[in-house]
């Protein structure tokens, strides 16, 4: 398992932004990890003293995240930022997540990376209920970047 303060180095998302709490497995395609903070009160998310489900967008976007720093790290790269341009076929079955008691947990897998970009499937859930699921898209660079 790999913790937080780990993740931590992976991801360009610090403090309470970064919001995976370890990673539960992972191979090359795909991930898993867990988060516990959607009940704190200073969540940097929270709107009118709540966590609304829209949110898990953002979680299943930093799943990816994660998977590309591990990835990166595993192939002696440094991590390569990227911009969230996409989510799609978003299925949302909660209005909020912070009265949830138990750990949410993604499993996030690729369907498609290259030096341009990637895009991932991700299910998100809590004590197995399925609370969301979509695709999420980013890309490295944008067209007239420099490399």
């Amino acid at each position: 398992m790999i913790a937080r303060d780990e993740i931590l180095t992976l991801v360009p998302h610090g403090g309470a932004m970064c919001l995976w709490d370890e990673v539960v497995e992972f191979d090359a395609q795909s991930i898993r990890l867990r988060a516990f903070n959607h009940r704190d009160a200073a969540h940097p998310l929270r709107h009118r003293d709540r966590l609304h489900g829209v949110h898990l967008g953002e979680y299943g976007a930093q799943a990816m995240a994660v998977h590309g720093g591990l990835l990166a790290r595993a192939a002696g790269e440094g991590v390569r930022p990227g911009m969230l341009v996409a989510l799609r076929d978003v299925t949302l079955n909660v209005a909020r997540i912070d009265d949830l008691p138990g750990a949410l947990e993604v499993h996030a897998q690729c369907l498609m990376a290259d030096a341009s970009g990637s895009q991932y499937r991700f299910v998100i859930t809590h004590d197995r209920a399925t609370l969301a699921s979509g695709r999420a898209a980013i890309l490295h660079s944008l067209p007239g970047d420099a490399a």
